[in-house]
């Protein structure tokens, strides 16, 4: 339940309900809320006097859900606004490498009318012995992209201990998959009026996924952005399974901005053309995808990364049906 307290009453009354019912206080679009778990369905009538609304939610979808707040979030990254009629088309290396590569990204990103760009400078790999980032060095040179080129930074952070270090830099700090359930990340990010953008887990249902950006939300930071980027099943021929029908329940049943990243759920860059053309006409937020200057050369997710030739090819493929679904890209 998501209860809307009433203006002027003592922090002795809010601490007092919150108190009651378990329930985590939010301070929101200047009112202030009480949430609690979902499973509580009344309120004591001692409480009306302090009460002006209150939302009876059937899960702990609470915040995000669009039974409390119907129109999509409102999310600004540079020229981009989110629940309008922008699409956001971010792309980049995998990981920051070097400035030569980043500045030929750059200038890529520049040339399309595009305004944001993405690499990693700290990377959750699977394997210790595999290229794990440039970290505050990587962080320097996509500021320097940022400052030349007027792009918007979206970077990930591995863990929690190089949280604000991230926050320092970036425009939207990504919570990939691998961390996805890391408190310790989603609350510091919660603390933060940043945009986050949260990967699904490859093996998350929609419910986790959600609840992981609940834990954010709970943390008095509405700026929280869903990617969808792929989950685990049977299938062996592709990397992961981009779960569109997902998207769908997300884009329904929440008020969250979703974006999708069809380079990591196909995992081979012949695939991911055709993905991002369907992701564009579902007429999502944003698309992520990974452009390398020579994929060959890459130091991470090699097999994935789209050449500049080849993005400049999907690019215009995208154009026409963005237009056809009502949408610009950015």
């Amino acid at each position: 339940m998501i209860i809307q307290l009433r203006k002027n009453i003592s922090d002795s009354q809010i601490e007092a309900m919150a108190a009651a019912y378990e329930g985590v206080v939010v301070n929101y679009e200047s009112n202030v809320l009480v949430v609690t778990p979902s499973a509580i369905k009344n309120i004591d009538s001692k409480f009306d006097d302090i009460i002006e609304k209150n939302w009876v939610l059937d899960s702990d979808i609470q915040l995000s859900s669009r039974k409390f707040k119907n129109e999509t979030r409102k999310i600004s990254i540079g020229r981009f606004t989110s629940g309008s009629a922008q699409t956001l088309l971010t792309i980049g290396p995998c990981g920051v490498e070097g400035e030569e590569m980043m500045e030929q990204t750059a200038k890529l990103i520049v040339e399309h009318g595009l305004s944001s760009i993405r690499a990693g400078a700290f990377k959750p790999r699977t394997s210790p012995y595999s290229f794990q980032g440039m970290g505050e060095d990587g962080l320097k040179l996509l500021a320097k992209m940022r400052e030349k080129y007027g792009l918007s930074v979206v970077t990930e952070v591995r863990d929690s201990t190089h949280v604000q270090l991230v926050l320092d830099y970036a425009d939207v700090i990504q919570i990939g998959a691998k961390a996805m359930y890391d408190h310790g990340i989603l609350r510091a990010c919660g603390r933060s009026q940043k945009p986050i953008l949260i990967k699904r887990g490859f093996g998350t249902t929609l419910q986790e996924f959600v609840q992981a950006a609940e834990f954010v939300l709970s943390g008095g930071n509405p700026n929280v952005i869903l990617c969808e980027r792929g989950i685990r099943t049977f299938e062996t021929k592709s990397r992961f399974t981009l779960d569109l029908c997902g998207v769908a329940y997300l884009k329904e049943n929440t008020n969250l901005p979703v974006i999708l990243d069809p380079s990591h759920a196909m995992g081979y860059a012949y695939g991911v053309p055709d993905l991002a053309r369907a992701c564009m006409a579902m007429g999502v937020d944003g698309l992520l995808i990974e452009v390398h200057p020579n994929p060959a050369v890459a130091k991470s997710d090699a097999s994935q990364q789209l050449n500049h030739d080849t993005f400049r090819k999907l690019f215009e493929t995208l154009k026409p049906i963005a237009a056809a679904v009502g949408r610009t890209i950015v």
